[in-house]
């Protein structure tokens, strides 16, 4: 009987294997964390974000550098106004041009201009803010894409702590699974030799569909957290489950963290770039009511040939320029301005109110935790010892069937809480550092 039980033991640990051992790629977290800035898409969306906001913030360079454009305008006129005007610039007038009858119904003239005109900005304070503002923001967004790295990060942790968790409770359940297939050979055989009722076997049956149906469910919950670790690293169209490198701890690290809230924080920094981004928005609408100045030239080619320059002139000169009313526009738009900046500080204020809330209430989880694990353990190391007196004594006919069976579903279930705990501190811990860090 003991060598039957063997048998069923070893070809159910086989059976378990064979299921895993096919397109199972096995990885370390190390390696999950390295590809993460390459594959996350998340990852790469904050980038984008930040890459967007730099190209905003170059955009803000035109501030202080020139305008350069260059035309070339083909015309035919005989408009007596823009006839002349066509042949001064061409520099072709002569005497008979003046002829009064010419004048009044000049003939066909072709003029082609070709112009290089150049505006450079001299003085725009609201354009300086602006170009402020755009920098900060783009240093805002950089912070937050570095904190969304380190939530992924989190995430990754996260996802590879339940896929440990997922095998090991296959394991476990691989194991309760040769045990009572093994118990039920020897109820069957008690059975037959008439020292166990009908109703004893039935119930082992019924523990053994029980124990393959909670294997099953372990298995998908495998092929659950691999997709859901190949949908992080963006490798969810690879058919393959994840297997890690590493078990799941037996034992946790207790520590004690810091719960006062870190000004460092990237994304507490994010939120106070964010601020002072909307208070240069704000100074900026406030400096639109300054003057403007600034300064234009062009240098102009003209022929009655295409592409020829048979003369040329030039224009040189600078503009000062005061908006003294736009029918309330900007007034209206720097009191928009004002609120903005005014809601964002007390945005900022609420984030980090929340913020160090979440810090007391995981720091709490984290201690409720920790108790959880030891009390799970100790629950564990019970159940197992009554386990093994029960089977004991129902090899020797002192203990009921249903008595054994209930004795092994604690014990297994106590194995399983034990690992849930022990899990549930490990990511706690995590989230903890994420937000202490």
């Amino acid at each position: 009987m003991k060598n039957k039980y063997l048998v069923v033991l070893i070809s159910a640990l086989l059976s378990a294997n064979s299921l895993f051992g096919q397109d199972t790629i096995t990885i370390s977290k190390e390696e999950i964390l390295s590809k993460i800035a390459k594959g996350n898409l998340q990852v790469k969306i904050a980038e984008k974000t930040f890459e967007s906001a730099k190209a905003d913030y170059s955009q803000s360079k035109a501030l202080f550098l020139p305008n350069i454009t260059v035309s070339h305008t083909a015309m035919l006129t005989t408009n007596p106004l823009m006839a002349f005007g066509s042949k001064l610039n061409q520099e072709i007038l002569t005497q008979n041009d003046f002829n009064t009858d010419l004048l009044n119904n000049p003939e066909k003239i072709d003029n082609y201009a070709t112009a290089i005109e150049v505006q450079q900005p001299i003085f725009n304070m609201d354009g300086v803010y602006e170009r402020q503002a755009a920098k900060t923001k783009m240093q805002a967004y950089q912070l937050q894409a570095e904190r969304t790295k380190e939530y992924i990060e989190l995430e990754v942790n996260k996802a590879y702590m339940q896929l440990q968790l997922a095998y090991s409770a296959v394991k476990v359940l691989e194991k309760a699974n040769a045990t009572s297939e093994a118990s039920l050979q020897m109820v069957e055989n008690y059975f037959e030799q008439g020292m166990l009722q009908k109703t004893d076997l039935l119930s082992v049956q019924v523990r053994v569909n029980e124990v393959k149906n909670q294997l099953q469910y372990a298995r998908s919950n495998v092929k659950n957290a691999s997709d859901y670790l190949a949908f992080l690293l963006n490798e969810e169209g690879e058919t393959v489950v994840y297997k890690p490198a590493e078990e799941i701890a037996s034992d946790i690290d207790v520590k004690v963290f810091d719960t006062s809230l870190s000004e460092s924080r990237k994304d507490i920094m994010a939120m106070k770039l964010s601020t002072e981004a909307y208070e240069k928005m704000f100074q900026s609408s406030k400096m639109k009511f300054l003057p403007r100045l600034n300064a234009f030239g062009s240098y102009q080619l003209y022929d009655d040939q295409l592409f020829q320059m048979g003369a040329s002139g030039y224009l040189i000169g600078a503009q000062l320029s005061w908006n003294i009313f736009d029918g309330y526009k900007s007034i209206g738009k720097m009191e928009k301005q004002k609120v903005e900046y005014q809601k964002s500080m007390v945005e900022s204020t609420q984030y980090k109110s929340q913020s160090q809330l979440e810090i007391n209430k995981t720091n709490r989880q984290l201690k409720d935790a920790e108790n959880k694990v030891n009390l799970s353990k100790l629950a564990l190391e019970q159940s197992r010892e009554a386990y093994r007196i029960r089977s004991d004594r129902f090899q020797q006919g002192l203990e009921k069937t249903t008595d054994l069976l209930q004795s092994e579903t604690q014990m297994i279930q106590k194995e399983l809480e034990s690992l849930q705990a022990v899990f549930e501190y490990n990511f706690t811990q995590k989230y903890l550092e994420f937000l202490t860090q």
